[in-house]
């Protein structure tokens, strides 16, 4: 999913701790619910001695069946924390090397094809700073609403066999192929699935028996369904090549046990071993969204946190190590609130004072008027906005992503539900749509109306 701008500030940290840790929650939570803004969510919270979980809302949409410890969530990138902790553990254990070239680790017939013959590393797909493009231009699923089962390795290594990177590794840009293909890597090396080895790393040692891609009878019956940010119904996304990106599937209670882990400084097992390793730095600068092994680490320099996202689920987890605080979120509603839900229930563990979620709420526009905004925006050579109206709703498709509505607060300011993004519209003198400015992570980028596209949706 795209990113938040986490700013948690060590400089604002007080060592006030709340004696009421339910009321903040419960003050954050219930105006998502209130607004329809997600059907229902788990919230774990650890605060140095004790944990706290509490459901919220409904598991099921009107069904008036509260969610639980033990009630299953789809992850999604949530899932790259496990992908990065399971490459510390193998270096470790000297099975790899974190510069080893992933070209060493490619079956034989596959060819990277590299940028000013600068090798990509192993720590390279794990920080996020590979050269990779966030996709595979190769997805092309049977099931569009499942879009990744069938990504197979054999399509994975033929994209890698066509691609040629365009520049070398050394700069951040979030890739889902990258950590796919970095969990594909590892299971390979071990002669083993993703599922079974992050397994037999992770999960066991953690005793967290309900951390799985593939879920029992019983486990099945425990998975909230998927809600799009619409609240409407949608399917569950499975994973093959890509696992490592996001396929993994877990409740709260067991989230929890691998929080608690990484704070226990009693512990010197290998899982928190590698999680201490996954955790270093290896990418960003001081007062920027940083990167360890999987993880992100905040602005204050100390938060290590990772949130996902998939069709119908949304999750967030936050951990605190000088304070030996943590916090977990599990949604099924694909939400762009739950990274700001969770980092706001730390931030008043932590002594602050943090607003409430924002909360849009859509006008009504005549299908007529939103008619003036369709067509293409250039942002850049590389990046443009595709804008239609379907089924009276105003749609954004942004390059290499997929079809998203865009919802209306005013005549002119658009919003995204499914992340944290805004579109505003400007006109010319005649009136006449040119230009639109996308707002998302502290930029404000401006895209031009390109003209045939003005003229063939006639606007």
């Amino acid at each position: 999913m795209i990113l938040a701008a986490i700013a948690l500030s060590a400089t604002l940290v007080r060592t006030a701790i709340c004696k009421d840790d339910a009321k903040i929650v419960e003050g954050f939570v219930d105006p998502l619910l209130k607004a329809d803004g997600i059907v229902g969510c788990v919230v774990g919270v650890f605060d140095g001695s004790s944990t706290q979980i509490r459901g919220y809302g409904e598991i099921h949409r009107g069904g008036g069946d509260k969610p639980g410890g033990d009630t299953i969530y789809e992850i999604g990138s949530m899932t790259k924390t496990f992908t990065g902790t399971l490459l510390a553990d193998m270096v470790k254990r000297d099975l790899v090397k974190l510069d080893d070239p992933v070209q060493k680790y490619l079956p034989a017939n596959v060819t990277l094809h590299l940028a000013e013959k600068t090798p990509v590393r192993l720590v390279d797909l794990a920080s996020q700073s590979s050269g990779l493009p966030r996709m595979p231009d190769n997805v092309k699923p049977k099931d569009p609403r499942n879009p990744y089962a069938d990504y197979t390795s054999e399509r994975l290594f033929e994209f890698l066999n066509k691609h040629q990177l365009t520049r070398p590794p050394g700069k951040y840009e979030y890739s889902n192929l990258g950590m796919g293909l970095l969990g594909n890597l590892l299971a390979r090396k071990a002669g083993k699935s993703y599922e079974q080895l992050v397994v037999e790393r992770i999960c066991d040692p953690l005793h967290m028996s309900d951390t799985r891609i593939t879920l029992s009878n019983d486990q099945k019956k425990r998975l909230a369904p998927a809600y799009n940010a619409e609240l409407g119904n949608e399917e569950n996304w499975d994973f093959d090549a890509l696992a490592g990106a996001g396929a993994i599937r877990s409740s709260v209670n067991d989230v929890m046990k691998l929080a608690r882990a990484s704070l226990d400084k009693s512990d010197k097992g290998p899982v928190v071993d590698a999680i201490h390793e996954a955790w270093k730095p290896h990418y960003g600068k001081k007062g920027e969204i940083g990167v360890g092994l999987g993880w992100h680490i905040a602005r204050d320099g100390v938060t290590r946190w990772h949130n996902g996202k998939t069709a119908g689920y949304s999750s967030a987890l936050f951990i605190h190590p000088p304070s030996r605080k943590a916090v977990v979120v599990l949604c099924n509603t694909a939400s762009d609130a739950t990274t700001p839900l969770a980092e706001k229930v730390l931030q008043s563990l932590l002594g602050m004072s943090p607003e409430p979620v924002q909360i849009n709420t859509p006008i009504t526009i005549a299908p007529a008027k939103l008619k003036q905004y369709a067509g293409t925006y250039v942002l850049s050579l590389a990046f443009a906005i595709t804008i239609t109206l379907e089924n009276n709703r105003l749609m954004a498709q942004a390059t290499g992503q997929d079809k998203f509505q865009i919802f209306p607060k005013s005549e002119t300011d658009f919003f995204y539900k499914v992340v944290d993004a805004q579109i505003s519209f400007e006109k010319a003198a005649d009136g006449k749509v040119t230009k639109l400015i996308l707002h998302q992570n502290g930029h404000d980028l401006p895209g031009i109306k390109l003209p045939e596209t003005a003229e063939k949706n006639g606007s």
